[in-house]
């Protein structure tokens, strides 16, 4: 299964207490908030869809979903992520570098004001019922990444039309449900 990136516009903002170290804080993603229609189908996530990946992922926090750029780690605890009720919580502890804190002062300044993951599912839903399509994700597999993003790749042509291609290819490829007509014509313009 291939690696997907999803965005949303964060809630994440700077947070310094007196001694301690500056944090970047805020959600990589929200529980039942449908994301923008493309190609006639929509997403969400179910609540819970991450329990499992975090107690067995090392999840880094990336700038950008740059592996040059590394904010924070789970492994080391300078990133720390769980779920809560409103969806996947994260809180890192950004190195002492200069691009890091270039960052932060983009934060602050609001030029960085969305945050995005990278995944691997485990368990999706198709509701077909409806127009638009609506692919639940109701359980991650793998959590790679959580970052601060410029650009959303979700909602962007290149990036996302690449993510819901290779959804297509393994939603085409399951025995049941199918996706509808008028969606698989558009998934397989896609990809060629």
């Amino acid at each position: 299964m291939d690696r997907e990136i999803r965005a949303i516009p964060a809630e994440f903002r700077i947070q310094q207490k007196e001694n301690e170290p500056l944090k970047i804080i805020g959600y990589a993603a929200r529980f039942n908030e449908l994301s923008e229609e493309m190609w006639g189908m929509r997403e969400k996530i179910a609540p819970g869809a991450f329990t499992e990946a975090i107690g067995k992922s090392d999840v880094r926090a990336l700038w950008n979903h740059d592996p040059n750029y590394v904010l924070g780690r789970t492994k080391n605890g300078t990133l720390q992520i769980r779920e809560d009720e409103q969806g996947l919580f994260y809180e890192v502890t950004p190195p002492d570098a200069q691009w890091a804190r270039d960052l932060v002062e983009s934060i602050k300044r609001g030029d960085v004001d969305q945050s995005s993951f990278a995944f691997t599912v485990d368990v999706e839903q198709w509701d077909e019922s409806g127009n638009p399509v609506v692919r639940t994700i109701v359980k991650v597999r793998e959590l790679y990444d959580v970052s601060p993003v410029t650009y959303p790749a979700y909602p962007t042509a290149t990036s996302g039309v690449r993510s819901l291609g290779d959804v297509a290819k393994e939603h085409k490829a399951a025995p049941a449900p199918k996706a509808p007509e008028h969606l698989r014509d558009k998934l397989k313009f896609l990809e060629v």
